[in-house]
């Protein structure tokens, strides 16, 4: 899936103002009920509908049943309009979360799955360049929750936020493989089991070669089915690492 859209692409200062609730309302809207939210809850829903290609200020328009310039009383265009998508979809509940004071592994795992299934929900964020992200009141909820969870660690402050990149990386790089590998059997048509039997009289022949063997010491359901273990074992390598690093903090920290 190829990045399409970049956050931060509009005006900054209005995106800002929008996401913060620092802007001017209007004095009156051309339809009772139309607001701010309502907006930004249709666009989140065309987009997990059809796509963020789908997405335009005419079609939020037409789900909402107004006129297109009706919405730029409220939000000055789709690069506004997709920086409050972003953050809508980061809601985060610290409630239903582990107390980040009582260990910083459970709290960052449960952070981790959330933004796993938020993958999965919202499909077309992963169209989404995000190096420059705006933060909202909703990502920042997030990023204080891994910040007190990662308080006494014996991390440093720039540490701690190369460990939350670090978790943002592999979590989005391993979403968007398994979402380009359904998408590319829905754009050919052919399934990716099909796809690999293609290969193998070609794959067969390299194997007796000689030349690969520990390719083709390998079992032969390694590669068969989708495996969410892709997840699991680089989740729970992640935060085995972690682990280590921050034992050494901690002992350094206690040494006398």
């Amino acid at each position: 899936m190829t990045t399409t859209e970049h956050s931060g692409g509009g005006d900054i200062s209005r995106s800002l103002e929008l996401l913060w609730g620092l802007g001017d309302r209007p004095s009156r809207g051309p339809k009772p009920g139309l607001t701010l939210d309502r907006i930004v809850t249709t666009a989140v829903a065309v987009a997990d509908a059809d796509g963020l290609g789908a997405l335009s200020m005419r079609r939020v328009a037409t789900a909402l049943g107004v006129g297109t310039m009706s919405l730029y009383r409220y939000v000055p265009g789709k690069a506004e309009l997709l920086d409050l998508m972003l953050d809508k979809v980061s809601a985060f509940d610290t409630e239903a979360h582990p107390d980040p004071a009582a260990g910083w592994r459970p709290a960052l795992e449960a952070l981790a799955r959330d933004d796993w299934r938020r993958y999965q929900q919202h499909p077309w964020l992963l169209q989404v360049d995000q190096a420059r992200p705006l933060l909202g009141p909703n990502a920042l909820d997030a990023m204080e929750y891994a910040l007190r969870a990662l308080a006494g660690t014996g991390l440093t402050d720039r540490e701690k936020i190369h460990v939350m990149v670090s978790f943002g990386g592999f979590i989005t790089g391993t979403a968007r493989t398994e979402l380009n590998s359904a998408l590319a059997e829905k754009r050919t048509g052919v399934s990716n089991a099909d796809f690999w039997q293609a290969q193998e009289p070609v794959l067969s022949k390299a194997m007796l070669s000689g030349r690969y063997p520990a390719l083709a010491g390998l079992d032969e359901d390694t590669f068969t089915g989708d495996d969410p273990s892709v997840f699991e074992l680089g989740l729970t390598a992640l935060l085995d690492g972690f682990e280590a690093l921050i034992a050494t903090r901690t002992a350094r920290t206690d040494a006398p």
